[in-house]
């Protein structure tokens, strides 16, 4: 499976952006996918995860009521709908598959990995 995370870019505090992340090579609707992200000089953390069939999701308390994260498994696509952002929420994000199909919050059990799209966010 080939994961491509896109739709960052440069918002204002206070604005949205909807991640996407596009798998490739297989259906990977039994795949569990999470998000996680990285500023700069920080570790990578954990942000959100989402079950295979969708109907399970899990977040980082530092943005739960403000991220969603929802699927589409015929499009083979997962997403991440960010409101309310924030300046500490600028980080270049990850999107991850687990092919074991269970949501975790660390990055060791995700099989695959997008190569990261750029949020900003100024204040």
């Amino acid at each position: 499976v080939q994961l491509q995370a896109f739709g960052g870019g440069l918002v204002q505090a206070g604005g949205f952006l909807r991640l996407s992340c596009a798998a490739s090579g297989r259906p990977f609707g039994n795949y569990a996918t999470g998000w996680f992200r990285q500023a700069t000089g920080k570790e990578r953390e954990f942000v959100a995860a989402i079950s295979g069939n969708g109907y399970t999701t899990y977040y980082a308390d530092f943005v739960k009521g403000r991220f969603t994260a929802f699927r589409n498994n015929a499009k083979n696509t997962v997403y991440l709908q960010m409101n309310s952002l924030k300046p500490e929420d600028t980080a270049v994000y990850y999107c991850a598959a687990d092919r074991q199909g269970d949501i975790a919050t660390t990055t060791a059990p995700y099989d695959y990995w997008g190569q990261g799209t750029k949020v900003t966010v100024s204040s």
